[in-house]
């Protein structure tokens, strides 16, 4: 079932300013949903590292990749609140995009420093997260990530606000400079 005005990222990517030749890791890709249209707008110059702890949301990203013939997205199984969890070199991207990901994670301030280590000096990090109004679908009210919790937590972190964007009906969204 599509909902109206759910969740759409090509506009989400559109409030970003994502260039071609970036450099941005996907935490928690899932099966690719913003790794194939960022794939697509940072171009065979840019790279978009897929991360996920899941082996069949890799091998769904991976199949689209295929799909779409998008070589410039590499998927890797890590775990992201680990130490230096994501595997890639301090101060080595441009953006990270955290989608729905926090509201499950047991150790979010660790995927936050994550985020702030592997970004170069005024990178971004865009966080999209589950609303806490009582919208069907997603995970329970109890378990969701508020937006002025993940305020709290990137800003505790070192991360500039920058603004809130529309996320769509079920999701807010924010964005933060290293």
């Amino acid at each position: 079932m599509v909902f109206e005005g759910f969740l759409r990222p090509e506009e989400v990517i559109e409030t970003w300013d994502v260039r071609p030749g970036e450099r941005i890791a996907d935490f928690g890709c899932g099966a690719g949903f913003f790794s194939i249209p960022l794939a697509q707008r940072v171009g065979p110059s840019g790279r978009i590292y897929a991360l996920d702890v899941r082996d069949e949301a890799l091998e769904a990203t991976r199949s689209k990749v295929k799909l779409f013939h998008l070589f410039n997205i590499e998927p890797v199984r890590v775990n992201i609140e680990g130490q230096n969890g994501s595997g890639l070199k301090s101060e080595s991207l441009d953006k990270v995009i955290i989608s729905n990901i926090l509201f499950q994670a047991e150790h979010k301030e660790a995927i936050a420093a994550e985020a702030f280590r592997v970004l170069r000096p005024g990178g971004s990090v865009m966080v999209i997260e589950w609303s806490d109004l009582k919208n069907a679908g997603g995970p329970s009210l109890e378990k969701r990530f508020g937006e002025d919790e993940a305020k709290k937590l990137f800003q505790e972190t070192r991360f500039t606000f920058i603004k809130n964007f529309d996320a769509g009906t079920h999701h807010y969204g924010l964005i933060f400079k290293k």
